[in-house]
């Protein structure tokens, strides 16, 4: 997928050319995620990846700050194109900035569950509930011990 590099909204919009925009919008607003809206959209990238073609996709509208979920959203999001798409939807391969060898969403998520769970289909609020698991267990296990105020 593009992340809108190439257009004057980097970051701010995403697809690909074989992205449905009104498909993946629906997709994204079931989800119910809280403090974010999506828009369906086309773009035409100048540069990056998909340069030159026109890209299906959405623009991300961050509606309450507090409530919003950024690693939720962007979960919500490559699931959905992963389950829309799964003809064109590829996990981008190694290398990847300095590792050879694990997948690059790996590294980016701490492991392969992720990624695992994608493929699985599994429910997105149910991936949720492991990741909070791994937060709380972080922050009581592992950070507490590095805080120098309370």
């Amino acid at each position: 997928m593009s992340e809108g590099r190439g257009t004057t909204r980097p970051f701010e919009i995403f697809g690909a050319p074989f992205i449905d925009p009104d498909r993946l919008v629906k997709r994204l607003r079931e989800a119910g995620l809280e403090g974010v809206r999506f828009r369906p959209l086309s773009f035409l990238p100048t540069f990056q990846k998909h340069a030159g073609r026109l890209c299906g996709g959405a623009q991300i509208h961050v509606t309450d700050r507090k409530k919003f979920k950024p690693f939720k959203t962007g979960a919500a999001v490559i699931k959905a194109v992963h389950d829309l798409c799964p003809g064109h939807f590829q996990w981008q391969k190694p290398p990847y900035e300095y590792e050879r060898k694990k997948m690059p969403i790996d590294i980016l998520a701490g492991t392969d569950r992720f990624r695992s769970d994608v493929e699985k289909g599994m429910p997105l609020h149910t991936m949720e509930e492991w990741w909070n698991e791994e937060r709380s267990a972080f922050q009581k296990q592992v950070r507490r011990k590095y805080l120098l105020y309370r």
